[in-house]
C-alpha cells in the first residue's frame, strides 16, 4: 500500500481484520452460519488466490498463532466452565476424548487409504488429523444454546481435554514415518506420561494462580485479568517443556481458577472472554489465509474431501460415540446429537501444519484435504445443530441473557468486595426481607435487579425469584456471607428469628 511502512500496513490490516471479524460474528446468526467459517471466508478473500491482498505460505506463522489462539480459547472456555454442570460428565467426555479419537481417527484412516491412495502410515496420520472435535468451534456454536447442560457438557469437556489425544497421535504417526523405530508399549508410555504431566501441571498452576490472584494487592484491577491470562501461557509452556501436554494443562488450570471464589472474577471472565474472540477472529483468518483456493476448490479434492467428511459425519463419529458411551446413560437420541455436534476446527487444521513443517510426502494433499473436510464440518454440523436439538427435543428453557450491567471502578488495595448473587427457589433467602436476614452491620445489599430493571433496596424489601443481588461485603467476611447465603432456610428462619 503506497505511502506506508510495513508496520503500519501491519497494523491497518490487524484494525481491518478485527472489525471484518466482529462485523461477521454479528450477522453470522442472523445468517445460520457458524461464525468460524465466516471468519476463514474473510482470510480467503483477503489471500493471494482472490483478491492477492495478502499472500502467506508460511505454515510455521499459523502453527505459532494457531496454538497460542488455542491456549487462550482453552482457557477461556475452563475459566466458564462449572465443575458441578462438568462432574458427572467426566467419564464419557474423558472416554470420547481418548477412546472416542482412536476409533474416529481408524475409520476414517481405512477410507483416507482407499479414497486418497496414499501409504497405511500416512491414512492414519490423516484419521489422527481429523480425529478429534474442536475446542474453540464447540465452544463458538453452543456458547449461548438453550441445549440440555447434560449434553453441552459433554461435548464441552470433550473438546477441551480431546487435544492432546490428537495431537500425540499426530506427532508419533510423524515421527514414524520419518524415523520408524518407535514399540506399541514406548508409544503407550509417552501418551500416559504426557496426559499425566498435563494434569498435574494443569491443577497445580490451577491452584498456584487463584491463591496469587486473591493474595496479591495490585494497584489497578485490570491488571488482574492480565495476571491470570499469564498463568493460562506459564502453565502451556511448562507442561510443554516437560514433556506433557500443554493444552489439557491449560484447560484443567482453567477448570480450577473458574470454579475458585476469585478476587475481580467478573473482571477476569469479561477480559479472557473477549480475547479469547480476538485470537478465535485471527486463527479463522490467518488459517483461511494459509489456504489457497485454487488448490483446494478442485473438483478432485472436492470429491475426495466430501467422501471422507460423509465418511466422518455419518460414520466414524456416531460409531465412536455409541462405542465409548456403552452402559453411560445416553438413549438413542442424545447419541445421535453427540454424533452430529462433534465440530472439527482450528485444531485439524493447525495440526494438518505440522505435517507442512516436517516435509512429508503427500502433506499439501492432507492439508487440503483437511481443510475442505473441516470447512464441511463447520457449515453442515454447525449450522444444523440448533434445529437438531430442537427436532430431537433436547432443548431446554431459554436462556436469559441479561441487559443489566454493574461496572466497578476500584483499586487492588481496597478491602472491600462487590459480590453479584442470583437469587432461585432453593436459595435460603427467598422471601425474606432484606432486615430479616441475619447479615452483619458492615454487610450491605446495595442494588437489586429484578426483570431487567433496578431495585434500591430498603430494609422491608422482599427477596423473589430470580433478583439479581450486589452486596458488598469486606473482604474478611466473604465466607460468613457464602455461609449466610448457602445455609437452609429453616436454619435462616430460626437464627432470624
Amino acid at each position: 500500500m503506497p505511502g506506508l511502512t510495513s508496520p503500519d500496513s501491519t497494523v491497518l490490516l490487524l484494525g481491518l481484520f478485527l472489525i471484518a471479524g466482529v462485523l461477521t460474528a454479528k450477522f453470522s446468526t442472523r445468517m445460520g452460519v457458524p461464525a468460524l467459517v465466516l471468519f476463514i471466508a474473510v482470510g480467503m478473500i483477503a489471500g493471494s488466490d482472490i483478491t492477492g491482498f495478502i499472500y502467506l505460505d508460511n505454515p510455521y506463522i499459523a502453527q505459532l498463532i494457531g496454538i497460542l489462539a488455542l491456549i487462550i480459547i482453552l482457557f477461556e472456555g475452563g475459566l466458564q466452565t462449572k465443575w458441578t454442570t462438568v462432574k458427572p460428565v467426566m467419564k464419557p467426555a474423558i472416554s470420547l476424548a481418548t477412546i472416542g479419537v482412536i476409533i474416529t481417527a481408524t475409520i476414517v484412516a481405512i477410507g483416507a487409504k482407499q479414497i486418497l491412495g496414499i501409504s497405511w502410515a500416512e491414512s492414519f496420520l490423516f484419521g489422527a488429523i481429523v480425529g478429534s472435535t474442536d475446542a474453540a468451534a464447540v465452544f463458538a456454536v453452543l456458547k449461548g444454546q438453550n441445549i440440555k447442560n447434560r449434553l453441552t457438557a459433554t461435548l464441552e469437556a470433550e473438546s477441551g481435554s480431546n487435544d492432546p489425544m490428537a495431537v500425540f497421535l499426530t506427532l508419533t504417526l510423524i515421527e514414524l514415518l520419518l524415523i520408524d523405530h518407535e514399540g506399541i508399549f514406548t508409544l503407550l508410555t509417552s501418551f500416559l506420561v504426557q496426559m499425566g504431566i498435563g494434569m498435574i501441571i494443569g491443577l497445580g498452576f490451577g491452584m498456584l494462580a487463584s491463591f496469587s490472584i486473591n493474595r496479591i494487592n495490585l494497584d489497578s484491577s485490570g491488571l488482574y485479568p492480565v495476571f491470570a491470562l499469564a498463568f493460562a501461557l506459564l502453565t502451556y509452556s511448562m507442561a510443554a517443556l516437560m514433556g506433557g501436554s500443554g493444552l489439557l494443562a491449560v484447560y484443567i488450570a482453567a477448570l480450577v481458577i473458574g470454579n475458585q471464589d476469585l478476587t475481580y472474577r467478573h473482571s477476569i471472565f469479561r477480559f479472557n472472554e473477549g480475547f479469547a474472540w480476538m485470537m478465535q477472529i485471527l486463527m479463522f483468518i490467518i488459517l483461511g489465509l494459509l489456504v489457497f483456493p485454487s488448490q483446494v476448490f478442485q473438483l478432485d479434492i472436492i470429491y475426495k474431501g466430501l467422501l471422507l467428511s460423509i465418511l466422518l459425519m455419518t460414520v466414524a463419529r456416531p460409531i465412536a460415540v455409541i462405542l465409548s458411551t456403552l452402559k453411560m446413560n445416553f438413549d438413542m437420541k442424545e447419541k445421535i446429537f453427540l454424533s452430529w455436534a462433534g465440530l472439527r476446527g482450528a485444531v485439524p487444521i493447525v495440526l494438518a501444519t505440522f505435517p507442512l513443517t516436517s516435509g512429508l510426502e503427500n502433506s499439501q494433499l492432507m492439508f487440503n484435504v483437511v481443510f475442505f473436510v473441516v470447512l464441511t464440518s463447520a457449515l453442515i454440523n454447525g449450522s444444523t445443530i440448533k434445529p437438531l436439538a430442537n427436532k430431537l427435543k433436547l432443548t431446554g428453557p431459554a436462556r436469559p441473557n441479561p441487559v443489566h450491567s454493574l461496572e466497578l471502578v476500584s483499586i487492588g488495595k481496597a478491602n472491600a468486595e462487590i459480590v453479584e448473587y442470583e437469587v432461585n427457589e432453593k436459595t435460603s433467602v427467598l422471601g425474606k426481607t432484606l432486615e430479616e436476614i441475619p447479615f452483619s452491620k458492615d454487610i450491605l445489599v446495595n442494588a437489586i435487579i429484578r426483570k431487567n430493571e433496578l431495585v434500591t433496596p430498603t430494609g422491608k424489601t422482599h427477596v423473589k425469584d430470580g433478583d439479581i443481588l450486589y452486596i458488598l461485603v469486606p473482604k474478611k467476611k466473604k465466607n460468613e456471607l457464602k455461609r449466610i447465603l448457602n445455609e437452609p432456610s429453616t436454619e435462616l428462619s430460626n437464627r432470624s428469628e
